[in-house]
């Protein structure tokens, strides 16, 4: 949780208000900060600090701030009554809601973290998004399946948002129908996988490999704790170890859009 007294996190916030109307024309740039701290009276020392990187780094920090902006929505009531299907659904709609107004400031984060010099950081966005969603769900993976599940979601995720930057349908119906779509595909490949646990000959054939994920853990913050409070710093981490797992995810879907 952002601490309010703190004056970086302060500037951070400023910063980000008062650029989010020039990016539109200037996208996520040098001009478009150097803008901010115009408007936002913040000095360029402080602007360097809330952004050591720049640019990238405040593009990242909108990530964030509309990252926990669904982490305290879904932290209601609301999808207590919800099928775990429906949840992460609800969860994956509402993250891309949250930032219908900033479309295009989206788009100009999509093509700026698209660059493979920030492959592992739209990598690390994207995950952060997929645990809050799965950790809302009520997740209570303990094993390779904590990974799994929000390498498929920041696919899913990915795709579903690069669809709605080119959906003109009205009220983005046609983006939702596409994440429905993406929706089934998981729940068929997870029906499949069922389907194989349950077969004694194949479960035989894959008993080397069930053996070695079975030493896979998901970070402590997420054992035994229902999906653990979100796991910011351990689900960063999760994300870094399993780069592996999500090929092109830092190419498609760059983070700093919601």
């Amino acid at each position: 949780m952002t601490d309010t007294t703190d004056p970086i996190a302060a500037a951070r916030r400023a910063l980000l208000e008062a650029a989010l109307p020039n990016v539109v024309f200037d996208g996520w740039s040098r001009e478009t900060l150097d803008r901010a701290c115009e408007d936002a009276g913040i000095d360029a020392q402080t602007a360097a600090m809330a952004f050591p990187r720049g640019p990238v780094d405040m593009a990242l920090a909108f990530h964030d701030q509309m990252d926990e902006a669904l982490r305290a929505e879904l932290a209601g009531d609301e999808m207590a009554a919800m099928k775990v299907r429906e949840r992460v659904t609800h969860g994956v709609r509402r993250r891309i809601e949250l930032v219908a107004e900033e479309r295009e400031a989206v788009r100009r984060g999509a093509t700026l973290l698209s660059l493979p010099v920030y492959a592992a950081d739209s990598a690390r966005a994207i995950w952060q998004t997929a645990d809050i969603i799965w950790t809302a769900a009520g997740d209570t993976a303990e094993d390779y399946n904590w990974y799994t599940k929000r390498a498929i979601l920041s696919g899913v995720y990915s795709s579903t948002l690069l669809y709605w930057l080119g959906d003109e349908s009205d009220d983005s119906e046609a983006t939702w129908a596409f994440l429905d779509r993406r929706i089934d595909n998981v729940m068929q490949f997870e029906r499949v996988k069922g389907a194989v646990q349950k077969n004694p000959l194949a479960r035989a054939m894959l008993a080397p490999a069930s053996a070695a994920l079975s030493i896979i853990r998901a970070p402590r913050s997420a054992r035994g704790g229902g999906g653990g409070g979100g796991g910011g710093g351990d689900a960063a981490a999760g994300a870094r170890r399993s780069s592996c797992v999500l090929p092109g995810v830092g190419r498609t879907a760059p983070p700093a859009e919601a």
